[in-house]
């Protein structure tokens, strides 16, 4: 997930293509260290947003506007004073460092022509965005260095603006083999790190991807590399870089368990098509893929409370469960206080009075038994007080039955409460959860705050047969597509034993092939707490052969008449509908 050279040099290319000989006509600084730039080329009119934000800096064009501060600050002035209106003459990138130089021209005071430059340095930590003249003197930069932050380089008005060289990396361009191979030989460590810790612009993500290539394990230790296995790292490496230098790019968003988890400017055959997104231009990519990833950690965020609460409550109730079973456990001698009540009403008349044990025939099992007693009672008194004891133990046992039931079905709401939790990815998600719990009981709603109206539809996928399969994302909507959606001759799934989703098939009256099973249970699957696991067994049934117990929790259902199948959960294939 780097913003890598290779990334910068596919977004140069897109600049290049949209924006040189356009114009800037607007500059504004909506963060400290962020730029929006309106830039305009003919009849086309661009936003390009810059980040020199030190945990995510980014580069790309977008779509959106930012909302700017009433008072500009100053760099954001600065560069209005000199550059706004100012034509774009060319935008490179040195070698294949993670800097982009965006050359301008413009009328200075006086009216004559001159030309600035503003540096984009996308290094991470060390992100900055650098403006300035001619002769490459620094007139400003959105974050001033000073020798106390950098012994390497100062960032300041008059100094001279060059790219630090403090990782001491060779250019990719041109590299000779023997070159190749000499470097990565030279380094003690395994062959993925070999090939990004000594090449520019390479990043983890890219050494494994070149090692893919070639057929060789990236974890392989660099002197133990054959000259064979080195050739073909190194047509790998040079097929990469050749493709960047002509301009021949394929961004690509890798998705595992739908989340995306990286992003890369070249393709990568080391992933399986079925996990990545083939998108047209980096920008688009770089915009789709923050803005994922930034609703999925957000959504993240707000849930916390709700998961404090289900979890409070969960470890409360299972600490609850074990308890009861014990004392459950306990009760399981009642039968045998019961069985000596009975013996000793049956042969007290035999019975020595104060003996502490009386050593008689069971007739149940026709064996020898031997049965404590107390010797200050008759034989009928220590009768009588194992009765208590079997009654005693009897009604705990009754009591207990239905608690450790109650119990155990209060885990398993909680548990999937967690699961719906795990996978909602809007906030209408989170206030559909809300709702269950405060209705279970375990939040309160605020004051006399009405129940709010919840827009939250389940996930709409597509089976490749194109039949119609709907995923409730929590107990409420499970109920709902169960009870009120589904037709009695729809096709109902779910994990079998495990908290997940109620998965229903429109058939449509049809007979539903193979296929479209298979991708239902696979989403039954993947929509439950076994989600990750190899093989999920789920059950699936006529939606009529499902019903709800009465008193039962949200989304608990009996059924008696179904099939099972095992399963893995992958989803990749499957065709999700939007406007989820």
């Amino acid at each position: 997930m780097a913003f890598d050279g290779l990334t910068v040099a596919c977004l140069v290319k897109e600049c290049n293509d949209k924006i040189i000989g356009g114009r800037i006509m607007k500059i504004a600084q909506p963060e400290n260290d962020e730029l929006l730039l309106t830039l305009k080329n003919g009849k086309d009119q661009y936003r390009m947003l810059i980040s020199a934000d030190p945990s995510l800096p980014l580069c790309y064009f977008t779509s959106q506007n930012k909302q700017s501060p009433m008072t500009a600050p100053t760099f954001c002035m600065l560069l209005r004073k000199h550059i706004q209106n100012a034509r774009i003459i060319s935008i490179t990138q040195p070698e294949l460092e993670r800097v982009i130089k965006m050359e301008v021209e413009h009328l200075d005071e006086m009216g004559d022509l001159c030309r600035k430059y503003l540096y984009i340095e996308l290094m991470g930590k060390h992100s900055n965005i650098i403006f300035c003249d001619e002769k490459n003197t620094i007139i400003d930069s959105i974050k001033r260095i000073s020798t106390m932050v950098s012994s390497v380089r100062e960032v300041l008005p008059g100094r001279e603006y060059f790219i630090p060289d403090t990782q001491g990396k060779r250019s990719p361009i041109l590299e000779s083999k023997e070159d190749f191979c000499n470097t990565i030989r030279s380094k003690s460590m395994p062959l993925q790190k070999a090939v990004y810790t000594s090449y520019m612009g390479i990043s983890p993500l890219i050494a494994q991807e070149i090692c893919y290539r070639s057929g060789i394990d990236a974890d392989l230790p660099t002197n133990s590399i054959t000259d064979e296995q080195a050739d073909g790292v190194y047509r790998a490496f040079c097929s990469i870089i050749s493709s960047a230098q002509e301009g021949k790019y394929d961004p690509v968003i890798v998705y595992e368990n739908q989340v995306p988890a990286e992003y890369s400017a070249v393709a990568l055959t080391s992933y399986q098509n079925e996990n990545t997104k083939h998108i047209s231009s980096i920008s688009e990519l770089l915009e789709q893929f923050y803005a994922e990833k930034n609703t999925i950690v957000r959504i993240r965020q707000r849930s916390i409370d709700l998961r404090r609460i289900v979890q409070t409550a969960l470890e409360r109730n299972i600490r609850k469960y074990d308890l009861q079973l014990k004392q459950l456990k306990d009760t399981e001698k009642k039968e045998q206080y019961r069985i000596y009540g009975e013996l000793l009403h049956t042969y007290g008349y035999e019975i020595v009075a104060g003996s502490r044990m009386a050593d008689v025939l069971n007739y149940y099992t026709n064996e020898q038994i031997r049965i404590p007693l107390d010797p200050d009672l008759s034989s009928l008194d220590n009768a009588k007080k194992y009765f208590e004891k079997y009654n005693k133990l009897k009604r705990t046992f009754e009591a207990l039955s239905v608690l450790t039931k109650e119990t155990k079905e209060e885990i398993e709401h909680l548990e999937s409460v967690m699961n719906a939790l795990d996978i909602a990815l809007h906030e209408s998600d989170l206030m559909q959860i809300k709702e269950e719990l405060i209705l279970s009981g375990h939040m309160k709603r605020k004051g006399k705050q009405q129940k709010e109206r919840i827009v939250s539809r389940p996930f709409h996928y597509i089976s490749q047969d194109g039949y119609h399969i709907f995923v409730g994302k929590n107990n409420i909507q499970n109920e709902e597509l169960t009870f009120k959606f589904a037709l009695g001759n729809d096709m109902w799934f779910h994990a079998k034993g495990i908290p997940g989703s109620h998965v229903i098939v429109k058939t449509n009256g049809d007979k539903l092939p193979d296929k479209t099973y298979e991708e239902a249970a696979r989403l039954a699957a993947f929509y439950s707490k076994a989600r990750g696991n190899e093989k999920v067994e789920i059950d699936y049934t006529e939606r009529k052969n499902v019903k709800k117990p009465g008193g039962g929790k949200p989304g608990f259902v009996v059924y008696y008449t179904n099939y099972s199948m095992m399963i893995d959960c992958d989803i990749s294939g499957i065709e999700s509908v939007l406007d989820q």
